[in-house]
């Protein structure tokens, strides 16, 4: 591993050469910005606000602002004269239990690799004291440019520092807890304890960042062309007026179930429904159909559908009846007008006889 930083621990009047190593690494996924018309990367570059000119590295230095907005320019040199003991130095100040360090203090953490062979005897020795001693070491060292506080422990045969925030820069929790007084049951911290213990402890070996490989399945599809499906939401719940003794019930039963114990049926939800046959009624009620009804009623229907063209038949029976009883009226009425003018040609002949 490449070291990002060269000096020593004081330790009294011990010397001890050492580098320094990151212990940590970043596994996030990082994106670059682009253009949406065109795919195009955006970059950032540095423009001097005077001349709006882009201005390169070597160019850039520092400079404290002021109130009034005065820029006061800082060199490397005017920080590397000022009187910093600890500017190549981890100076140790104090050992103390492990429990008064407070963990919202914690920050970055290195490794410190002995420099050197003549550097792995007092390596050791520290080692060997802070692992007898169960105390952890608290220092003052120096880097990029400002003084920082420590702590050193020891992580399997190596001497870890862990960066420590000031106690000054730690804000006070004011404004943070429940407003209001909220009184917890006996029966809630009994349930709450049992959670506690039905969950037990984690390998933290196997605890994985989910996160991560669902991004990194997203862009391996997303570059061979696939065709990504929308992860379902899960409720997440929030907001919700819940049972509190209902919910801790069923939290323990389901922790217990993930982890294969007996009786771990959730009680509400989960459960399979109880399955009961139908009992049967007294004589009173209508009888079942059997077999041979059915039968029956088949043959039944199959006659009335068969009866259904004699009716279509008599239908035109009675067609023909009235076309026949149309005819015999029709010729009723020709021979009443052709009798009835026969006798007026018969009167007008006897009236002419008549009057010769």
């Amino acid at each position: 591993m490449r070291s990002i930083w060269n000096g020593a621990i004081s330790f009294g009047l011990v010397s001890i050469p050492i580098k320094l190593v990151n212990a940590t690494e970043n596994h996030s996924i990082h994106f670059r910005q682009i253009h949406l018309a065109d795919g195009g990367r955006i970059r950032y570059r540095k423009v001097c606000e005077l001349d709006e000119e882009e201005v390169q590295g070597g160019e850039i230095g520092k400079a404290y602002e002021d109130a009034d907005g005065t820029m006061i320019p800082i060199t490397d040199e005017d920080l590397a004269q000022l009187p910093l003991p600890t500017a190549k130095t981890i100076e140790i100040v104090a050992f103390v239990p492990a429990d008064q360090i407070d963990p919202l203090q914690m920050d970055a953490a290195y490794y410190l690799s002995a420099n050197g062979v003549p550097a792995a005897k007092p390596y050791t020795l520290l080692r060997e004291a802070l692992k007898r001693s169960n105390k952890v070491a608290v220092a003052k060292y120096a880097l990029r440019g400002r003084e920082r506080l420590g702590m050193l422990r020891v992580v399997d045969d190596v001497i870890a520092m862990h960066g420590l925030l000031w106690p000054d820069e730690i804000r006070a929790p004011e404004g943070v807890a429940p407003d209001g007084d909220v009184t917890v049951r006996d029966a809630e911290l009994d349930l709450a304890d049992a959670l506690m213990d039905t969950l037990g402890e984690v390998d933290m070996d196997s605890l994985h960042d989910d996160y991560r490989e669902a991004v990194e399945e997203l862009i391996a599809a997303k570059a061979s062309g696939e065709t990504v499906r929308p992860a379902e939401s899960g409720d997440a719940g929030g907001g919700k007026v819940i049972d509190l003794i209902a919910a801790l019930e069923n939290s323990v039963q389901a922790a217990k179930k993930s982890r294969g114990e007996e009786g771990a049926g959730a009680e509400g939800e989960g459960e399979m429904a109880d399955v009961h046959p139908i009992k049967k009624t007294s004589g009173k009620s209508s009888p079942q159909p059997t077999k041979k009804s059915t039968a029956a009623a088949k043959k039944s229907t199959a006659a009335s559908r068969k009866s259904t063209p004699k009716s279509t038949g008599a239908k035109k029976s009675t067609s023909t009846t009235k076309k026949s009883t149309a005819k015999k009226t029709a010729t009723k009425k020709q021979t009443s007008s052709s009798s009835g003018s026969g006798s007026g040609t018969k009167k007008t002949a006897s009236r002419k006889r008549t009057s010769a």
